[in-house]
């Protein structure tokens, strides 16, 4: 006779596994039997362990087995919470969140929309997809580079305080006539940018330069984007009746080469060339001062014979130039003010008004004085020539 088979009690359930899967009647016959009792009718309980619950209500397995399955499921949380640790967000010390701080402490919020402008713009400069005027201006350069290079001398280091820009029309033409000092011409580019931040239309200033603007070789090209057009009436005017507004300062070398014992004290205004070109255009003149330029490079003297050789109109002899080199070159910090007078008419003048000498000379004399006495209420009004 042979020995009865013995199967544990935590194995009957994969006994009747098997037996299903092996088609052998006596399996299929207590398989049947065990999911028909339930322990309600009067038949026999299955032989299997039934799992408790833990606090959490949670089965427990059964303590019978030999814990493998215990140890894969184990395995396989750990490893899952790997997976999930590591598909997750980047840590906060990392080489993006760093670099991201790094951008927009340099370019100020919405940093990722500047960098994609300005890798649009670096497209258009390379393949030629922009334009110019006639004159050579380049709006988008003069917006993007030029403006972006000034503003910060302007407001950080000069901290220009900008008066009376509502004086300037919102819409057509206007003169702006201005006194014009400092050595260098850096008086004309912060009167640019007054009028370019501060005018509710920010409207662009066209300057009239000299001719010496126009033959320097990196000078000459970066005037022509920035719309700075030769001083000469006939350029004055085009510009003038397609509505721009054009600043001029009648001074020229004489204002901008006077010496520091001078300061404030306009030279001649020419022959009044700039009002007979408001009068045809029918434009007003707008008077303009500027007080901090004269203090930049205090010129204390002048080498003539150097300004000869070189063709300058003058050599400066300041108390830092040229005696500490490239260093001797960086203005001073002074404190500017730039003022914008109530608007003179031309346009009730007849059409011959611009060539009556006594009407172009009173005029003229009208502006000069204008701009002189606001430039001693200026200075009357400044606490100190750097703050």
């Amino acid at each position: 006779m042979a020995d009865a088979k013995v199967i544990p009690f935590d194995e009957d359930s994969r006994a009747r596994r098997a037996g299903s899967g092996s088609g052998s009647g006596r399996s299929r016959g207590r398989g049947t039997g065990a999911r028909k009792s339930d322990g309600r009718s009067g038949g026999t309980a299955p032989l299997a362990a039934v799992p408790e619950e833990g606090a959490e209500g949670a089965p427990i397995p059964a303590q019978g087995g030999t814990g493998a399955g215990t140890e894969a499921e184990s395995g396989a949380g750990a490893s899952g919470a790997s997976a999930s640790a590591a598909s997750g967000p980047a840590a906060p010390g990392s080489a993006a969140d760093v670099l991201g701080q790094v951008a927009e402490r340099l370019l100020g919020g919405h940093w990722e929309r500047k960098v994609a402008s300005g890798l649009s713009f670096l497209r258009r400069r390379v393949t030629g997809d922009y334009e110019v005027d006639e004159f050579g201006y380049d709006a988008e350069l003069t917006e993007q580079v030029l403006m972006s290079l000034l503003r910060p001398v302007f407001d950080g280091y000069f901290r220009v305080e900008v008066k009376g820009i509502e004086n300037i029309p919102a819409e057509g033409g206007a003169l702006v006539v201005s006194n014009h000092s400092g050595t260098l011409p850096i008086d004309g580019l912060m009167t640019q940018v007054a009028v370019h931040d501060h005018h509710p239309a920010g409207r662009h200033l066209r300057l009239l330069a000299a001719d010496l603007v126009f033959m320097l070789p990196v000078v000459n090209e970066l005037a022509r984007k920035a719309g700075h057009t030769l001083a000469c009436a006939e350029d004055a005017e085009t510009l003038l009746e397609r509505g721009e507004v054009v600043g001029v300062m009648p001074e020229g070398f004489k204002g901008l080469g006077k010496p520091f014992s001078e300061r404030y004290k306009l030279q001649r205004f020419g022959r009044g060339g700039f009002v007979a070109t408001a009068l045809k255009t029918k434009v007003p003149i707008i008077p303009c001062s500027v007080v901090g330029a004269e203090e930049i490079y205090p010129m204390v003297g002048n080498s003539r014979t150097l300004a000869r050789v070189l063709g300058f109109p003058y050599f400066p002899l300041t108390p830092t130039f040229p005696w500490l080199g490239p260093l001797g070159l960086v203005p001073l910090p002074t404190k500017w003010t730039i003022q914008f007078g109530e608007p003179i008419p031309t346009d009730a003048y007849p059409p011959e008004a611009a060539e009556d000498p006594m009407l172009v000379f009173n005029l003229t004399d009208q502006v000069r004085e204008t701009i002189q006495h606001t430039l001693y209420k200026l200075l009357v009004d400044r606490r100190s020539v750097f703050f």
